[in-house]
């Protein structure tokens, strides 16, 4: 019989990772904000104090452990563009079944022997 999880324990687990990922998310936020101008890099809003909370720092490669002190990994986004960068990365991995973009799409050709097929009937 399977032991039920302890709530409690759920609970404790989820608020530190969320701590954990507060305080990281501070750390490269500050970083990229004292780093770059405040300006979106897509669409190029510029930004003030009173709407900074909209400015995101984006992830290039999409991996939010990659921080380097130069920033050169990071890119300053409003919450729109990166949302819509995020939404195009999870569609390019949904269709390669991986996060590269170097594979191929399609693994069939139908028409790879049509040639021989048309001499075939002749």
């Amino acid at each position: 019989m399977a032991q039920k999880p302890d709530p409690v324990k759920l609970d404790r687990i989820i608020a530190d990772a969320r701590r954990n990922a507060e305080q990281r998310d501070k750390g490269y936020r500050e970083q990229a904000l004292k780093i770059y101008p405040w300006i979106c890099g897509k669409c190029t809003r510029t930004f003030t104090r009173t709407n900074l909370q909209q400015l995101t720092v984006h992830h290039k490669d999409h991996n939010h452990d990659n921080n380097p002190a130069d920033g050169s990994n990071w890119e300053l986004l409003c919450l729109y563009c990166h949302d819509n960068e995020h939404s195009r990365y999870a569609d390019s991995v949904g269709r390669t079944g991986s996060s590269s973009t170097n594979e191929s799409l399609a693994t069939h050709n139908p028409f790879a022997d049509l040639k021989a097929l048309l001499k075939a009937k002749e």
